[in-house]
């Protein structure tokens, strides 16, 4: 039976590690998917979208041009800012690209402004910055000067700013839509000139966003490119190379340039709007790991020269998410390519519940995780009562099952038909025992997930603990963690005739899940030391029980007397 729990512990904890080290990246396209002859960018370097049964753009895409080829002398640049009760936008009209997106709910917890609102955009940067193309021109506007309708725009209801420019024969209108309670902006638009064969819109999202975090390593990490076809994927910007260009092939719903907690993504999801039709993406040279990547996403314009579609940008939260639609949540990722669909309803859950006891009781999260953890406990207790209740039983049936064995020795069929005749008869089922180990592994993991990547958890503290997302600086929670833990083996073995595999299990599995955990959220390190804390009553409790039910020991064999 230890043999059976100690497997079971094994295999629980291979599904939380191995995945994050055997996991396949995105495949990289052949050379083959990007189109022969396609010359390199001007600026970025992207190359364009291929494989794809969408249109594509054809080569020679300029990229986001730089700050001083953006404020030319004798060329006025003015800015048109947007601000609502959750944001604060800015356009420029030089190129009529958002040059900068404040998230005023959410401050910075990195040292370059820290607690200043979020932005997004990092200095100098350019998001939605569009190009044109028809057959083989390339029309930039990064250098075109607008005129804006309005030069502020306080959004109380819907509102919307139109941005028209002329160049060479070639027309562009732009509207901007804005919403008050909504990260979303709708981008309408229009282009004439180019010829009744329509040609391609280009729009560069820049090269990644600003850092804003604590663990600026752990927010690098997380950057990356979500694109959604079928499911979506993930390239990550650290698995590339410097100067290595990516393409991926559309047609997509939607496709998203990430960091760990926000996003800015593009969604061709209305019904009959053209799609994305791939995306490139270009790391920046002389990086090591690479952590900026030039990305472009293209998109067809027919022959009347319209276009529409949606720009999303803010922050990670899992209900704005969600009610978008069309998957557009799984850019948050709860749970691993391939678990996902087993951890992700016990996630939403857990999430939706710390939330909700967070605004409705008026709670920290740190006590939130204490009384989540305290709760679960008791929810489980009727199960892991009758779990370990079934191990007892088993325990009271060792020396039947040891005087079958050695009966029926030679003959292992009969044998086992005689133990399972036994458990039958005695009513004791003998994966039961198992439950109360594995019961609570299902929750632990889903908390892993929701403590790592849930915005509202971002940068919460509790008592020593500076972000309950973050490792525990001091390393204190993870050590109660596995002292705690071997407090509850240790009451739990009592009455249990010492083995090596349980002595293995009482020393070994706490040092080796302290040194696991070490760097895992502090808030999960929170919620196991709780767990097992509440947990020492139920197994003291039933440590009684076994010493009751524990079969009397053999007398011992009476000494011979010496004559």
């Amino acid at each position: 039976m230890e043999r059976r729990v100690i497997w079971a512990i094994v295999l629980m904890m291979a599904v939380a590690i191995v995945p994050t080290f055997f996991l396949e990246s995105p495949k990289k396209p052949a050379a083959s998917a990007v189109r022969p002859g396609a010359r390199a960018p001007r600026d970025s370097g992207t190359t364009v979208p291929a494989d794809s049964s969408a249109p594509v753009p054809p080569p020679g895409v300029a990229g986001t041009p730089s700050t001083e080829a953006l404020e030319a002398p004798g060329s006025p640049v003015d800015s048109v800012v947007i601000s609502s009760p959750l944001y604060r936008y800015v356009l420029s009209t030089r190129g009529a690209a958002l040059v900068q997106g404040s998230l005023l709910k959410y401050r910075t917890l990195g040292p370059d402004g820290r607690g200043d609102p979020v932005r997004l955009i990092p200095d100098g940067g350019r998001l939605h910055q569009l190009a044109l193309t028809a057959g083989r021109d390339t029309v930039s506007l990064a250098d075109w000067d607008f005129v804006a309708s309005t030069t502020a725009v306080e959004v109380k209801g819907s509102e919307s700013v139109t941005l028209t420019a002329a160049r060479g024969g070639v027309a562009v209108e732009i509207s901007y839509q804005f919403e008050p309670g909504d990260y979303q902006i709708g981008i309408r638009g229009r282009v004439t000139g180019l010829g009744p064969a329509g040609g391609h819109l280009l729009i560069a999202m820049g090269d990644g966003m600003r850092q804003t975090e604590a663990d600026s390593s752990g927010n690098w990490y997380e950057y990356g490119i979500v694109n959604k076809t079928t499911e979506s994927k993930l390239t990550k910007f650290s698995k590339l190379t410097a100067r290595e260009t990516v393409t991926l092939g559309g047609p997509f719903e939607w496709a998203a340039v990430k960091s760990k907690y926000f996003v800015a993504a593009l969604l061709a999801i209305d019904s009959g709007a053209a799609q994305i039709s791939g995306v490139t993406a270009t790391a920046l040279p002389n990086q090591k790991p690479v952590r900026r990547v030039a990305t472009t996403f293209g998109m067809p314009v027919d022959g009347t020269g319209r276009f529409g579609y949606h720009l999303y940008v803010g922050p990670m939260e899992y209900p704005r998410l969600r009610a978008i639609g069309h998957d557009f949540y799984d850019i948050n990722p709860y749970g691993w390519p391939g678990f996902r669909t087993m951890i992700r309803p016990i996630a939403v859950g857990a999430r939706w519940l710390l939330v909700w006891m967070h605004q409705n009781l008026h709670m920290a999260y740190g006590m939130v995780l204490v009384a989540f953890g305290i709760m679960i406990r008791i929810l489980l207790w009727p199960l892991n009562q009758k779990g370990m209740r079934a191990s007892i039983r088993m325990q009271a049936l060792q020396p039947e099952m040891q005087r079958l064995q050695e009966q029926h020795k030679n003959d292992p069929q009969r044998m086992q038909q005689e133990v399972m005749q036994l458990y039958r008869r005695e009513g004791v089922n003998p994966m039961s025992g198992c439950w109360p180990v594995l019961l609570p592994w299902p929750i632990l993991l889903a908390l892993f997930f929701v403590l790592a990547n849930t915005i509202e958890l971002r940068g919460q503290p509790f008592l020593w603990l500076p972000d309950l997302s973050q490792k525990d600086p001091l390393h204190i929670i993870p050590v109660l963690m596995g002292v705690s833990m071997f407090g509850v083996s240790k009451v739990g073995m009592i009455g249990v005739p010492p083995t090596p595999q349980t002595k293995m299990m009482l020393y070994m599995m706490p040092v080796m899940m302290t040194v696991l955990f070490v760097n895992f959220a502090s808030g999960l390190n929170l919620y196991y030391f709780v767990q097992n804390v509440v947990s020492v009553p139920q197994q003291w409790y039933l440590a009684k029980e076994r010493m009751k039910s524990r079969p009397p020991e053999p007398p011992a064999p009476a000494k011979k007397s010496k004559k």
